[in-house]
């Protein structure tokens, strides 16, 4: 009789947690914070209803064994896409930016420069801070280091709508100064939505503030650069900044090396550019 009881109230328990997850799938919703929730009420009319109230007053093997047994009704397709919760999409990021005032940038800045290139783009660049010329577009890497990361972007195969471009912070800093500790802080979460809404196979990390930022360390570019590092199950390649590869143009050979490293682990992967790229 023991065994009975146990096999009834487990077939219960599998019931309640399917009628749950029919609710959560009816909803849109992919994923649910941990702890406890309050429970939403039931329709009696749906097929599950029986796996979460039981018949009666109390709850019967039967009715939750039935209920496991049920088809599940499918859900109408309105063609709206459905985002996990936790990610968003890069519109909705941007609308939750929105018109910025969460460090002191935002007293100072013409305009937030957020990104750009492919939603879905696999291959990523992550720069410092935009400059002056960023700050009057609004748009990152359109100046003189834009130009050059442009070429080598083009040199790879890719182009500037292809990848994804975009900096640790949103807004430009006096004076092209280096970024304070709480502007990174303030703009850091909106780099991290940016980077899972996007979830690029490879990034590649344009400097060392990019570099130490992505990677939680603050070693030099020069200790960094030449080998991948994983971030969370991306391959992070750090190299060199092209607005220094402009004052120190001897580095451009050892830029362009890193750049080979990330086309051949783009190729390993299965991931072919749109054009073609430079030997």
């Amino acid at each position: 009789m023991l065994d009975v009881d146990l096999a009834d109230e487990l077939a219960e328990l599998v019931g309640q947690l399917r009628g749950q997850l029919l609710r959560h799938h009816a909803a849109g919703t992919w994923a649910a914070p941990g702890g406890a929730t309050a429970r939403p009420a039931v329709d009696p009319e749906h097929p599950t209803a029986q796996a979460d109230l039981g018949t009666g007053s109390g709850f019967t093997g039967t009715a939750s064994i039935a209920a496991l047994d049920a088809p599940v009704e499918p859900i109408e397709d309105t063609g709206a896409v459905r985002t996990p919760l936790g990610r968003r999409s890069l519109p909705q990021v941007r609308a939750e930016l929105g018109e910025c005032t969460r460090c002191k940038l935002s007293g100072t800045r013409k305009s937030i420069v957020f990104g750009v290139g492919a939603e879905d783009a696999p291959l990523m660049f992550v720069g410092e801070a935009p400059g002056e010329q960023e700050d009057k577009r609004g748009e990152p890497f359109v100046g003189p280091a834009g130009e050059l990361l442009d070429k080598m972007i083009i040199a790879m195969g890719w182009s500037r709508q292809s990848v994804y471009i975009n900096n640790i912070i949103c807004c430009r800093p006096p004076g092209n100064r280096n970024p304070q500790p709480d502007e990174v802080a303030a703009c850091k979460p909106f780099l991290e939505a940016r980077i899972t809404a996007i979830a690029p196979r490879i990034i590649v990390a344009l400097g060392r503030p990019a570099a130490n930022t992505l990677l939680g360390t603050d070693a030099p570019i020069s200790a960094l650069r030449g080998k991948f590092h994983d971030r969370n199950g991306i391959k992070v390649m750090p190299t060199f900044h092209p607005a220094y590869l402009l004052r120190e143009p001897d580095r451009k050979r050892d830029a362009w090396a890193d750049l080979k490293l990330v086309m051949a682990e783009l190729a390993r992967l299965g991931i072919q550019a749109p054009g073609t790229p430079r030997a």
